[in-house]
């Protein structure tokens, strides 16, 4: 069978699946098996299967089918210009939150050298893409979990990225406590537990402890706004992603913190996404 229809096949199977990409889901896994980039099959669609590559495509086509997303099933995201290897041991990155990424570099446009502290790090995702874009920066990440830094790492390793570190500990506590950064960033869990989001698509199968936050969503996040004070040096910036309806209620955190130049930005939906800070010590 060709790839072109087993695509066409793939895609009608899965229509009831929750996703805004079914067409690229079915794309990108087909592309996992025959070791290929997507855009091979706009040049190849009558590219052969052979019988193990057809029967691995069914088996991961039917685990799509049950819900499991497509990065833990091929094992690898695409993030800013990276491949990030991921695992059920953290958030899958999504694109949206490139939009923070834009935004810090921006930021610092005309910064040679800037150290940067990027807290619930995950895969590594923001530490890494600002990491590669700067060579010259000093970017550490920091996660609760141990499997999530030797992830971030391993990211790290593969990317060939070396201006980079992670440590493990809850938010500030594996950083020196005299330790201060031009840019601390994090995309901490900011959902409310009771949100009807969690039973739909790929969260279901992805750790409660990075979504999920008291106080309607907005506990660590405003933690991290109170002590990330002592660890910004005099003019740095915060930037802290969160959800779409929140940005009124991060403004006001950080406005309560002695913020300046607060504003909340969008992502590529035109929905509040992430919310920057400066603040003077």
């Amino acid at each position: 069978m060709s790839a072109q229809i087993t695509i066409e096949q793939a895609l009608a199977m899965s229509a009831d699946i929750q996703s805004e990409t079914p067409e690229l889901d079915v794309q990108l896994l087909l592309a996992h098996v025959l070791q290929v980039e997507p855009s091979y099959f706009r040049t190849w669609p009558e590219k052969s299967l052979s019988v193990e590559q057809s029967q691995t495509y069914r088996h991961l086509l039917q685990e799509r089918l049950k819900g499991r997303p497509v990065a833990h099933l091929t094992g690898s995201r695409g993030f800013w210009t990276l491949d990030l290897i991921v695992n059920e041991s953290t958030l899958i990155p999504r694109p949206d939150t490139e939009c923070l990424v834009e935004a810090a570099l921006d930021l610092f446009a005309d910064v040679e050298a800037a150290s940067v502290l990027d807290l619930g790090t995950g895969t590594g995702a923001i530490a890494l893409a600002l990491a590669s874009e700067q060579r010259n920066w000093t970017v550490l990440g920091s996660d609760l979990q141990s499997d999530a830094v030797l992830l971030a790492r391993s990211n790290a390793a593969k990317n060939q990225i070396r201006n980079v570190d992670f440590v493990q500990g809850s938010w500030f506590d594996p950083i020196d406590k005299d330790a201060q950064f031009d840019l601390i960033v994090s995309n901490p869990p900011y959902i409310d537990e009771n949100d009807v989001h969690l039973s739909q698509g790929d969260v279901r199968y992805e750790p409660l402890s990075a979504l999920v936050a008291a106080e309607h969503g907005l506990s660590d996040i405003k933690l991290i706004s109170k002590l990330a004070r002592s660890h910004l040096k005099n003019g740095a910036w915060l930037i802290l992603e969160h959800g779409y309806d929140q940005g009124d209620d991060v403004r006001r955190i950080l406005s309560q913190f002695d913020y300046e130049s607060i504003e909340t930005r969008q992502d590529y939906g035109s929905n509040d996404r992430f919310t920057i800070g400066r603040f003077y010590g």
